[in-house]
């Protein structure tokens, strides 16, 4: 983290000043602890620092509003929404008959073997593939 002046560290300095004056807060006393370890604390443990701290009447004033504008400084994350759920494919009992009409006199037919795999597998045919498969029908008749 670059600081301006290093020597000078606001979030420790009201850490230890809100320890000294709730020495039985397990919470302050592990967000110390992380502070310590790994340098840094994430945007809602320094709001829970802040609402604790706002509480103590001794606390000055100057280090509550640098600890909220580093607070505002930090980026919000958010949770992506959930992804749609796919619409069932029904299925058309016109394609399953000409599917099954064509591969009952050319079994081989490996376009129309396909095409009948994507329908057997619930996987929508595209309009191209209809009209493909129309085609073959036709033909067959």
């Amino acid at each position: 983290m670059n600081r301006i002046r290093p020597d000078v560290d606001v979030v420790k300095d009201l850490l230890e000043a809100v320890l000294t004056a709730r020495p039985d807060s397990t919470f302050i006393r592990s967000l110390l602890v992380q502070y310590e370890e790994r340098g840094g604390l994430s945007k809602k443990q320094l709001q829970g620092l802040y609402d604790k701290a706002n509480r103590i009447d001794n606390i000055p004033v100057g280090k509550l509003a640098t600890l909220e504008a580093i607070i505002l400084k930090k980026p919000t994350r958010f949770k992506s929404a959930l992804p749609a759920t796919e619409q069932e494919v029904t299925k058309d009992p016109q394609v399953a008959l000409m599917l099954e009409s064509i591969l009952s006199k050319y079994p081989q037919h490996k376009r129309v073997v396909f095409l009948q795999s994507k329908y057997n597998n619930n996987e929508a045919l595209s309009a191209a593939e209809s009209t493909e498969l129309s085609k073959f029908y036709k033909l067959l008749k």
